[in-house]
């Protein structure tokens, strides 16, 4: 059984690496993108830069990227994908959100978003698409597992306008 984080848990705090839309690497720490937002932070963990699911998730997370502000969130993505890969996709597909790297798989472990998955009638660990709504007390709003990229945003939008 897969053990997950829910709703009001305490989203486990994390520094990494990242760069953002110019390809300017950074540290990003939870805690500081909370104190920089209004509302809450949409925290996205995905599996593979440039891979056709991933690249129609952050296209449309950019389309409403704006939008998503106004409303008085920010979004920041998560892969184990290296700096130098997350600046290829942000180059190649002019994406405007901070993609940072968990090479040590650490925080996505911690995140319950790390799990065995069959492919290729072969079991591998892997991260599977997963979405997490965080409040400025680090609080989890919502969380979902194992989304699908084709109109995950705008599900998500529905929510955040909601609250």
């Amino acid at each position: 059984m897969n053990i997950k984080l829910l709703s009001w848990d305490i989203a486990p705090d994390f520094c990494l690496p990242g760069v953002n839309n110019n390809c300017e690497e950074k540290l990003y720490c939870l805690q500081n993108l909370l104190k920089s937002t209004k509302k809450w932070i949409i925290l996205y963990f995905y599996p593979k830069d440039n891979t056709s699911g991933c690249t129609t998730e952050a296209k449309d997370f950019a389309k409403y990227k704006e939008y998503i502000q106004k409303l008085g969130y920010s979004i920041v993505w998560i892969s184990k994908d290296s700096i130098d890969s997350h600046c290829k996709f942000i180059q190649k597909h002019n994406i405007s959100i901070p993609l940072l790297s968990d090479t040590t798989t650490e925080v996505i472990k911690q995140y319950w978003a790390w799990w065995e998955k069959k492919m290729y009638g072969k079991i591998k660990e892997w991260i599977i698409r997963s979405t997490f709504i965080i409040w400025k007390n680090r609080e989890v709003l919502k969380s979902f597992y194992n989304v699908k990229a084709k109109w995950h945003v705008e599900k998500i939008l529905k929510i955040l306008e909601k609250l």
